[in-house]
């Protein structure tokens, strides 16, 4: 019986057998028996390589281990909320963070990297306080660069070029022709 340990575009937790490309990491979601119990527990949500010095991961939801989370690739973790991470995924990291000091002057100031101050702005927008629950914002979709996932009739879709595709557990399933001129509901955080 599959984990539920697969991230959605959408934030969502859900069991599924297929793999992903990339490993995550929000926390200790799980309890005891390896249940989810909460959907993030910190502000650090990382993406991290599958494989790293020969680490183990195994088993899997270990009662008070972080829960190991799956992408089905980086624009799902992208959307999800989450950023590289600084150890394992170093170059991208560092390339991470430069792009966000040219994107946002000011904001990632208080380390050489600016961790702390990605990952508080990152949880501003990616979580509704009162809910807890995943924000969206709205935007012009000729203006939103390739690997940003909107919703659709509450579905995630990836924009890639001049298509949308949809985003399933397997892979991507269907194609449709990017609107040349619509307001849509986007799942990405604006700072990503």
């Amino acid at each position: 019986m599959p984990l539920q340990n697969r991230v959605t575009p959408l934030g969502e937790l859900i069991a599924d057998p297929g793999r992903g490309l990339v490993y995550g990491n929000r926390g200790c979601l799980h309890d005891s028996d390896g249940g989810i119990r909460r959907r993030y527990n910190g502000k650090r949500w990382i993406a991290c390589r599958l494989q790293y010095r020969g680490w183990q991961r195994r088993p899997l939801l270990q009662p008070g281990r972080f829960t190991e989370l799956f992408f089905l690739d980086e624009a799902t973790a992208f959307a999800a909320g989450h950023r590289p991470c600084a150890l394992c995924r170093r170059e991208d990291y560092v390339r991470f963070g430069a792009i966000w000091r040219e994107l946002h002057p000011g904001r990632a100031a208080s380390d050489a990297i600016g961790a702390d101050a990605i990952d508080e702005r990152l949880h501003v927008e990616r979580v509704a306080p009162d809910i807890r629950e995943q924000l969206h914002h709205r935007a012009r979709l000729e203006g939103l660069p390739d690997g940003t996932f909107v919703s659709r009739d509450a579905e995630p879709w990836v924009v890639v070029g001049s298509e949308l595709l949809r985003w399933t557990p397997a892979g991507y399933t269907q194609r449709t022709r990017r609107p040349p001129s619509a307001e849509v509901s986007v799942v990405t955080p604006a700072s990503l």
